[in-house]
């Protein structure tokens, strides 16, 4: 037997725990709440210490933000915008599993937690505008200099904002709730932001 067969590597030991830790948070904050979510359960079903948790994270917010991050990496890989030379369409078929992700009760849950608990975090507010939502925002500025380059969008359109008029309306029916979230109601948002965004004298 080799001697690495014999030592323990503890690297692949604490990412085994770290994983175990993240899976912990996400499923507890969807079965509990953030309110109720504690770092004391996160351990207990991670099967690791409390301290263990504080050496890594410094918050509760911080374990959720990275689960949710975890999770969504495993699922959808590096953010790509398709480019397939149609500037509508490829941005429904992003903003379409948008509503449907926002709509998941496993998302909808712990990502309504992030956001409430970031109002009182600075630190925590920064790292979800950074981690989470501007990888996002940058692949739809991306795609849409594409669409400019082509002549598909205004020269002078300002992507910055071009990007809030076609996820802003997504994230505030959802927030608020103040109507039913769809893909219908997507497309129509995408539909009246390139409408805005189009060349001059240009449907």
């Amino acid at each position: 037997m080799s001697s690495s067969e014999r030592t323990p590597d503890p690297t692949r030991r604490s990412e085994r725990s770290r994983r175990s830790i993240l899976s912990a948070a996400f499923e507890l904050v969807s079965e509990v709440g953030y309110g109720k979510l504690t770092i004391e359960a996160i351990a207990a079903r991670a099967g690791v210490g409390k301290q263990t948790i504080y050496r890594w994270w410094p918050s509760k917010g911080a374990v959720v933000l990275d689960a949710f991050l975890a999770r969504g990496e495993s699922e959808q890989g590096e953010i790509r915008l398709p480019d397939t030379g149609d500037i509508e369409a490829d941005l429904k078929a992003v903003l379409r599993p948008t509503v449907e992700e926002l709509k998941d009760p496993r998302y909808d849950v712990p990502f309504r937690a992030l956001l409430i608990e970031a109002q009182t975090d600075p630190t925590l507010t920064a790292q979800i505008v950074e981690r989470l939502l501007e990888p996002q925002m940058e692949a739809t500025r991306e795609r849409l200099r594409s669409a400019r380059r082509a002549g598909q969008l205004a020269g002078d359109a300002d992507l910055d904002v071009a990007v809030e008029l076609l996820f802003g309306p997504l994230y505030h029916r959802w927030l608020l709730r103040t109507a039913p979230l769809t893909e219908r109601y997507a497309d129509t948002v995408v539909e009246l932001a390139l409408r805005a965004l189009r060349p001059a004298g240009r449907d």
